[in-house]
C-alpha cells in the first residue's frame, strides 16, 4: 500500500475494555458488569470488552460446577442482552457455557445492540501450564474463533491462554480481523505481568492490528487491561485497579497508516519460500 492509498474515510469505533474482579456470586458480578457498561456508554463507547470469567469465578465454586453453570449461564446472557439494548452498544464477555457435565465450556460471547447473541467462541487452548490445569474442570472447544463485524470493524476473538499461540491470532488477521479482542483472567506470578504486556504488544506489532485486552482482577489475577495500537503503542491502560473502563477510538486509518509504513503482512514470503525449498529438495 502506498501512502496515497490510505483512505481517510475508513471506519472507526469507540471501544472500551472493562476490568472487574468476578466472584462466585453471579448476581454481584452482573451488578458490576451493569455499572461498567453504563460507565462505558456514558463516555460514548460503541463496544465494551469484558474479561474471561466475568460471569463466574469457576475455580472457587463449591459443589457441582455443572449445576451452578446451568443456572447462571442463561441469566448471564439475558443480562448482557438487556444491557446491550438499554445502552445501544456491543458487548463481548466471557462466561461458562453448560455442556451437560461438570466440565463446562469457557466461552466468549458477542451481543449486539438489539440484544442478540451473534457469535460465541469456546476456548480452544485450555490453561494447562505453570502447575495449573484448567482442563480438570473445563471442556475445550474444537473450532477456531470467529471474526465478527462490528460497525465496519472486524473483531477477532481471543481467550486468555490463546494469546501464547501466535498462529491463532495470525489466522484471525488473515481472515480479515482489524482488531484482536482478548478476554483474560491472567494469573499473577513470576514474570507473568511482563509476559502479559509483552504478548499483548507482540500480537499487535506482528499483525499490525489493534488489540483490546481485558483482564480480570479477581484474586490471583493481575488486571492491567489495556488497548494497544497497530504499532504496539499502549494507548490506555487500567493497571491493577479493582474495576474500571478504558476507552480509545479504534481508527482503521491508523491501521492503514501503520501498514503503509510497516508492510510486514504484505512482505511475508512463507508460502513461496516453502514452495521453493520443496522444489529444490
Amino acid at each position: 500500500m502506498s501512502r496515497s492509498s490510505v483512505n481517510p474515510s475508513n471506519p472507526s469505533l469507540l471501544a472500551a475494555v472493562a476490568q472487574l474482579a468476578p466472584t462466585v456470586d453471579g448476581a454481584a458480578n452482573r451488578e458490576t458488569i451493569s455499572v461498567l457498561v453504563a460507565e462505558a456508554a456514558a463516555s460514548g463507547a460503541r463496544l465494551v470488552v469484558f474479561p474471561e470469567e466475568s460471569m463466574l469465578l469457576a475455580g472457587e465454586v463449591e459443589g457441582p460446577l455443572g449445576e451452578v453453570v446451568a443456572a447462571e449461564w442463561p441469566v448471564f446472557l439475558a443480562q448482557l442482552s438487556v444491557l446491550a439494548v438499554e445502552h445501544e452498544l456491543w458487548i463481548v464477555a466471557g462466561g461458562y457455557e453448560p455442556t451437560g457435565s461438570d466440565r463446562p465450556y469457557n466461552t466468549i460471547v458477542v451481543v449486539n445492540p438489539r440484544g442478540e447473541l451473534v457469535e460465541s467462541y469456546r476456548k480452544l487452548h485450555l490453561y494447562d501450564a505453570f502447575s495449573y490445569r484448567e482442563s480438570d474442570y473445563v471442556t475445550g472447544g474444537d473450532e477456531v474463533p470467529p471474526v465478527v463485524m462490528i460497525e465496519g470493524v472486524a473483531i477477532g476473538l481471543v481467550n486468555c491462554y490463546d494469546i501464547r499461540f501466535p498462529e491463532l491470532s495470525r489466522d484471525l488477521v488473515a481472515r480479515g480481523a482489524d482488531v484482536l479482542s482478548i478476554s483474560a483472567a491472567w494469573v499473577a506470578g513470576a514474570r507473568k505481568e511482563e509476559h502479559w504486556e509483552t504478548l499483548v504488544k507482540a500480537r499487535a506489532i506482528e499483525n499490525t492490528c489493534w488489540v483490546l485486552a481485558a483482564s480480570s482482577t479477581s484474586p490471583e489475577c493481575i488486571g492491567n487491561s489495556m488497548i494497544v495500537d497497530p504499532m504496539g503503542v499502549e494507548r490506555v491502560g487500567l493497571g491493577p485497579v479493582a474495576s474500571g473502563v478504558a476507552i480509545v477510538e479504534i481508527s482503521l486509518d491508523r491501521t492503514a497508516e501503520v501498514r503503509d509504513i510497516l508492510p510486514s503482512l504484505a512482505n511475508r514470503r512463507l508460502v513461496s519460500t516453502v514452495t521453493v525449498a520443496a522444489a529444490a529438495f
